[in-house]
This record gives structure tokens, sequence and C-alpha cells, in this order.
């Protein structure tokens, strides 16, 4: 097992598989993007496109390098596909049932020396392993929105993620040029143990009363040094994103301080989910 592939595969073309392909593109590496819809990887493809001709136009990219970087990504809709890739990363939506089924998938269409990473933002690594028959070779490899700009990826190892699996992939993520934290398999790991509890106290706050979401960002921006205030930042990730977060959390420690806020269970039944909706604490234009 070594860092030095060169095959790899990512499973869910939405906003965080499509920055993963990209990045993974961008350092040469063949990557087969795949998803169940065509139309979210054309989706997925255009929005590549669109941020390498941003990076392009601020002199970070030589456009030359443009259609070679897309050449380097395709896209598939079949699973099989990637029994030859080195790694898969797992980047579909923060559902276990989704995630754990994606997961047994690869396990019987991959090659048995295929590392199986997640990109899980809070679900424990040892529960999707036990999803499959290679749970030394599945680990965490959490990145942050929005991949390509982003330097952290959190790596998580399960409680049988082998030391090689996990030297391997801290080596491959230096390549990338992104910094590597290793931290143990606990609910929501660091990064979302500490934002999201942070993001629902400040859901409190508005649900409370205290003050209305420009209020609440305003002090967190100006008196915290936040760049974005929580609620912004909510609106951001997406609030089923939270929600979801927050339930593993609150399931994972049984713990009421993990307790989603009685208004974002309200405003995601509402499909009030942020930027994408058009609609969360803050309106947007579509």
């Amino acid at each position: 097992m070594n860092s030095h592939w060169n095959r790899i595969g990512v499973v869910g073309a939405g906003t965080m598989g499509s920055g993963i392909a990209q990045v993974f593109a961008q350092k040469g590496f063949s990557v087969i993007l795949c998803d169940s819809l065509p139309s979210q990887l054309e989706t997925a493809l255009k929005l590549i496109d669109k941020n390498l001709g941003r990076e392009a136009e601020k002199k970070r990219l030589d456009p030359s390098m443009r259609e070679l970087i897309l050449q380097n990504i395709q896209s598939r809709t079949d699973l099989g596909s990637l029994e030859e890739v080195e790694l898969v990363v797992e980047a579909v939506s923060e559902d276990i049932d989704l995630k754990q089924n994606i997961l047994m998938q690869l396990d019987q269409s991959c090659h048995s020396q295929t590392i199986l990473a997640t990109n899980t933002s809070s679900i424990s690594i040892t529960r999707l392993a036990a999803a499959t028959h290679r749970p030394d070779r599945v680990i965490g490899m959490h990145f942050m929105n929005p991949v390509p700009v982003m330097t952290l990826v959190e790596i998580i190892r399960g409680l049988l993620t082998s030391p090689q699996t996990v030297t391997a992939i801290l080596a491959l993520i230096s390549r990338l040029g992104k910094v590597p934290v290793e931290v143990k398999d606990s609910p929501g790991f660091v990064s979302n143990r500490i934002l999201m509890p942070m993001i629902n106290e400040a859901i409190f706050c508005i649900y409370e009363g205290v003050g209305d979401p420009e209020a609440v960002d305003s002090v967190m921006k100006l008196g915290m040094n936040h760049p974005m205030g929580p609620l912004t930042l909510a609106d951001l990730i997406g609030l089923d994103v939270c929600l979801n977060i927050m339930e593993t959390l609150y399931e994972g420690f049984n713990d009421s301080k993990y307790r989603p806020c009685p208004l974002l269970k309200k405003m995601v039944a509402a499909g009030k989910l942020g930027r994408k909706s058009g609609e969360g604490f803050y309106h947007y234009a579509h």
C-alpha cells in the first residue's frame, strides 16, 4: 500500500464530490466521478470548468491547463466502473444508510487492495466500515467546503483502520497540497463537534428572540473576528446538513447539550435549507 497512486474514484457529484474530483484532477490524477444521475454529473463538470476558469482569470492557473485538468475527469453512472481505482472517496449525502449501501457495493466491485474513504462530516467511520469486508482499508477523509480553497482535511481512523492505510492517506493528502490532521473516531470528529453546537446555539438565539440573524452574525463577525456569521455559514452549508450533523451528535453522545434547536427542525421541514433552496435565515436570488 503506497501513496503513489494515479487512479481515484469519487462517488457523489454534488458540491463536495465535484470539489474533491477537481482537486485530484488538478494534481494530475486520473479521476472517475460517479453519480447515479447523469444530470448531476453534467452540472458537476460545468461547475469544475467554471471554477477553473475563475482560477485562470485570477492568474492562479495557466489557462492552457484548464482543458488538461478537465480531461483528467471521466464521468460514470455505474459503481462497477471503479473496479480498478486505487482509492475511492465516497461523498454522497450525510445519511448513514445511503453511505453504508454505497460502501457495501464498492466493497464488492472494487479491487481487494482499494482503500475506501468516506467524506462524512460526522458519522462513525467504524460503523461505516462494518458494512464492508475490508474495515482495515476504510478511513475518514473529511474535506472542508469549498474543497479547492480550504487546506484542511480531517483524517479519521476507525477502530479497525490499519496503520498502513492511515500512513498512505496522510501522504496522499500532502501530495494534494493540503494539510491532513488526524483525529479520533468520535461523533462530529473535531470540526463539527465544535462548529455545529455553535451554529445550533446561534439558531437558539433566534428561536428565543435574543436577536435577529443580522445581530447574531454581526456579533460573531465583529466581536469574535469570524469571517462570516454562524447563520450565514449555516445557510451556506445547508440547514438540512446542519440538522443531520446535530442529530448524529445528539444520538452519538446521548447528551441534551447537542439537542437540535426546534427552529432548525421546522425550517428544514418547511424546505428552507439556505442558499441551495433560495431561503434560509436570509433570502438568496437564484
